[in-house]
């Protein structure tokens, strides 16, 4: 896990030698390196479907009914947002889990990535949830118009199943949020009996 910003380094070469145990344990952790780089592959077919989409879209533009074109872009946003949640796994994990990336500095730098930790990150990540199956939940709405004309494949008990699991995304965000909360109160409060 990063560091949080109080935690001081060490200084290079100043570090005492870990037994061989510890630092099998310790290096055990480049063992995730794979798993992101298979994540930023995945990536790679998200942005092929990304242009695969925009390109459907485009050349449908004159045939589609603005319903379509509606649902045709909020596949968009949804391959958009997906491919955000992959970045924040990747970027954020790799930062927490494997190894700093020392992009303090850089231009390019992400504004979260400055202080993210597994709490930050858990929370990231459950609002992108959320978001994604808001989308697919917006995408529902739209085509269940056609429920009582049989013109859709979503039936009555898969909107409200739909519904239901969507609601448990936000109240298990909610409850990530407060324990997250709940935590960085118990730490603060320890740092002030600690400095008193």
């Amino acid at each position: 896990m990063s560091p949080t910003p109080e935690t001081p380094l060490l200084p290079k070469g100043k570090g005492r030698a870990l037994r061989p145990v510890p630092m099998l344990i310790f290096s055990s952790r480049w063992l995730q390196l794979p798993l992101y780089v298979g994540l930023i592959v995945a990536q790679g077919v998200y942005v092929v479907l990304f242009l695969k989409e925009l390109w459907h879209l485009f050349s449908h533009a004159f045939d589609f009914s603005e319903q379509q074109i509606m649902l045709a872009v909020l596949g968009l946003i949804d391959v958009v947002m997906i491919s955000n949640l992959l970045m924040m796994v990747i970027v954020g994990g790799y930062e927490t889990f494997v190894s700093r990336l020392n992009l303090q500095g850089h231009p390019d730098e992400p504004e979260w990535l400055s202080h993210v930790n597994a709490g930050v990150l858990k929370i990231k990540l459950a609002m992108a949830i959320i978001g994604i199956s808001s989308i697919h939940l917006l995408r529902t709405f739209i085509e269940a118009g056609g429920l009582t004309s049989g013109k859709t494949a979503y039936t009555e008990t898969g909107v409200m199943w739909q519904t239901i699991i969507h609601t448990v995304f936000i109240l298990s965000a909610i409850g990530i949020a407060y324990v997250d909360r709940v935590s960085n109160m118990a730490l603060d409060e320890a740092k002030r009996a600690a400095s008193h």
